[in-house]
C-alpha cells in the first residue's frame, strides 16, 4: 500500500515536468499596432481606415474613447 502511495506522489510530480511551453506560436506583435492586419479586408478594421494611416488611426482610438467608452458622458 505504502509502495502504491510512493508511486502515485512520484507520478503526480513528474506529471508537471511535461507541460507544453505556452508561447505564442510564430505570432511577431513587433509591427505598430496602426499598421493594422495582415488581411487587407480584414472585417475587424474601421470603415474608412486605411492601413498604415497613424493619423485617422489616433483619431479613431480618441473618437471611441469619447464616444463609447466614456461612462460620464452616457449618464448625462
Amino acid at each position: 500500500m505504502r509502495r502504491l502511495l510512493l508511486l502515485t506522489i512520484a507520478l503526480a510530480g513528474l506529471s508537471a515536468c511535461v507541460e507544453k511551453p505556452q508561447t505564442l506560436g510564430g505570432i511577431k506583435s513587433d509591427a505598430a499596432p496602426y499598421q493594422g492586419a495582415q488581411d487587407v479586408d480584414s472585417p475587424f478594421a474601421a470603415p474608412g481606415w486605411k492601413k498604415g494611416d497613424k493619423s485617422s488611426w489616433e483619431q479613431g482610438l480618441k473618437a471611441r474613447a469619447q464616444n463609447t467608452q466614456n461612462e460620464y458622458s452616457k449618464t448625462n
